[in-house]
């Protein structure tokens, strides 16, 4: 796992040096398709991280009892939803491109928007790696009482809130920049 936050650190750190150095070969709008890049990406590193470590959990316990497969689902797939948020705002992002004016787009408007699809990119990557230990330690419920899988969805359903929150992050530095 730390080598995926490795990776997100490492992407992160090398745009602003990447647009330092080579600002006279990047346009506004080029600037603006790395954020659009960064948040769409970041945010399925994290999703596909969490569902996969929730997914071993579940295999463990839908291979012991293959009747609590419904319930472990809807905790394995809880960490998917990170991805989803980061694909809206790299959609979000393209709209906003669109309304500015992509041939006209200027440098400032640009890195603007890089910076703006930040939040979403990094509060989804970590959450939806920390979702995904959540939703598997909240199958030990499950798996050893069934009837308290209300109780073993909240848990992860907590982690989901500051990925919510790097979306509405996003939405708002978005819809500023003029």
């Amino acid at each position: 796992m730390g080598s995926v936050f490795g990776v997100a650190i490492a992407a992160l750190a090398f745009a602003p040096v990447f647009m330092a150095l080579f600002t006279e070969f990047i346009s506004g709008l080029g600037a603006a398709f790395i954020g659009v890049g960064f948040a769409i990406f970041l945010a399925g590193i994290g999703s596909s991280v969490g569902v996969g470590v929730a997914g071993e959990a579940a295999s463990g316990i839908v291979a012991e009892e293959p009747e609590k497969f419904g319930r472990v689902l809807l905790l394995q797939a809880l960490p998917g939803t990170q991805g989803v948020y980061g694909f809206i705002a790299g959609f979000l992002a393209l709209q906003q491109i669109t309304s500015l004016g992509a041939a006209a787009m200027t440098l400032a408007q640009g890195r603007a928007i890089m910076f703006a699809c930040a939040p979403v990119a990094i509060t989804c990557l970590v959450s939806g790696v920390f979702q995904g230990r959540v939703s598997a330690a909240a199958m030990q419920i499950v798996a050893k009482k069934p009837e308290e899988s209300g109780k073993a969805l909240i848990l992860p359903a907590l982690v989901e809130f500051y990925a919510v929150l790097g979306l509405l992050g996003t939405i708002l530095l978005l819809q500023a920049i003029r």
